[in-house]
């Protein structure tokens, strides 16, 4: 096994990433379905291996943690003697329910299983950057809209795949389209003009500094006019999914990115006795029991919130975002884990505001602006409003008085809510002034 990685790399199988507590090592999955037999041998196997703890990412991989320097590769070892659909290599992202779902304009697992050996095989590989990523969006109720990536392709009805870089459906940079018979060529040709900037860069960078020219220019030959597609309606992963087949599929949320290993084993046994074809992951921290018959599905759906699972949409828990924190993560200065469930409970209140909880100021978890951020500041916790984790917070506050702090601001937002307004803008109508002594718990008109 090579050497651990440093922090800011990417974590893979066989080269772990040195955290907190211990080795964490990142999967990423192909697409593909895991049986319920497969899915419960990872779960042993992360348990005897690391200290139980498995996440979904936002992103919708795989981390094991708590793995030491001879557990990490007897572990590798482990899901090398599995079934288990995941792949090394940049990461290629595909619909969920690819191949599953009635309502999806086209399959994308050949495309992606035939892009992931063109970049395998490729001369520039070695210069791919470890964070580089393609999203394959085939569209359907599970589609990628709001996961970013380097490079996106969006299958339409008429065969036409839409291209775009750097960023999530709203914010990426439209190139047009090209033919589906030519999505692989594309993608190459871009992720080769991402490389050719050095293994550090992203598409992201190259747009910021120079446009959007120079991936055009790289697949002008096959580039065909095409207007931005209509926004499409969030998808929504955790609830019930019809499948073409006449099954259903569950989806299910674990909360705050993370479960533990014995509770996903017994859900992969109760899936299999319920009749389930298999597991697939899905960005946005969720779990897809596939092939259910919908007499099954509440029966399952039961066990899965026994277990602590999250089963409906609208769970308070779903409000806060939270990544590992200390001690879990050397670079956290909060305790993130035990925060978060507090936040839930008053992001239980109508209308509160969404909350990301980041243990340090790189917001891993969630780098986006968001109502409510919360940094961890050696020991105590800044709160951004309407800002990122690398924002200057408003006030910084001990973390027993954060939830009545943030408490005040849920009831502001609450009593001030106007028709059509979310809680961003009614945030944004506060300035800093009041938004301090609302948290400090001091009079004022808001």
């Amino acid at each position: 096994m090579n050497a651990h990685l440093r922090r800011g790399a990417c974590p893979g199988l066989w080269q772990p990433m040195a955290t907190g507590d211990g080795l964490l090592a990142r999967m990423t999955p192909t697409g593909a379905t895991m049986s319920c037999q497969a899915f419960a041998a990872l779960c042993i196997a992360a348990r005897s291996c690391g200290n139980g703890v498995i996440e979904i990412t936002s992103r919708g991989s795989l981390q094991i943690r708590g793995l030491t320097e001879s557990s990490a590769q007897r572990f590798a070892t482990a899901v090398g003697s599995i079934e288990l659909p995941f792949c090394e290599g940049p990461p290629v992202l595909i619909n969920p329910l690819a191949g599953l779902d009635p309502d999806e304009a086209l399959d994308m697992s050949a495309i992606a299983t035939e892009l992931r050996r063109a970049l395998a095989a490729a001369d520039f590989s070695a210069d791919i950057g470890p964070k580089v990523s393609i999203a394959l969006d085939g569209g359907g109720v599970l589609h990628l809209d709001a996961v970013a990536a380097d490079v996106r392709m969006r299958t339409e009805a008429g065969g036409a795949c839409l291209v775009a870089v750097a960023g999530d459906a709203e914010s990426a940079t439209p190139l047009g389209a090209v033919a589906t018979e030519h999505a692989v060529e594309a993608a190459m040709a871009i992720v080769r003009v991402v490389a050719a900037a050095g293994p550090a860069a992203r598409a992201r960078d190259i747009v910021a500094a120079h446009g959007a020219g120079a991936f055009r220019h790289a697949i002008a030959g096959i580039l065909i006019d095409h207007a931005r597609p209509p926004r499409r309606p969030a998808a929504e992963p955790i609830g019930t999914h019809a499948l073409r087949d006449g099954s259903v599929a569950i989806g299910l949320g674990l909360a705050f990115g993370h479960a533990d290993a014995s509770a996903l084993e017994e859900l992969a046994h109760a899936a299999a006795t319920a009749g389930a074809m298999g597991l697939r992951i899905a960005p946005g921290r969720a779990l897809l029991v596939l092939g259910i018959p919908r007499y099954g599905a509440m029966r399952l759906a039961e066990v899965a919130q026994r277990l602590g699972f999250i089963v409906r949409a609208e769970d308070p828990r779903r409000k806060v975002i939270a990544c590992a924190g200390a001690p879990i993560c050397a670079a956290g200065e909060i305790a993130t884990r035990a925060l978060a469930p507090v936040l839930a409970r008053m992001a239980a209140v109508a209308g509160a505001p969404m909350v990301h909880v980041s243990g340090c100021a790189k917001g891993c978890a969630c780098p986006r602006s968001m109502p409510l951020t919360v940094v961890g500041m050696e020991g105590r916790c800044g709160v951004v409003v309407n800002g990122s984790a690398r924002d200057e917070p408003v006030v910084i506050l001990g973390p027993e008085a954060l939830p009545d702090a943030l408490s005040r601001v849920a009831d502001a937002v609450r009593r001030m809510h106007a028709a059509d307004e979310n809680s961003a803008e009614v945030l944004s109508r506060l300035d800093r002034r009041q938004l301090a002594r609302l948290m400090l718990g001091e009079a004022t008109d808001a």
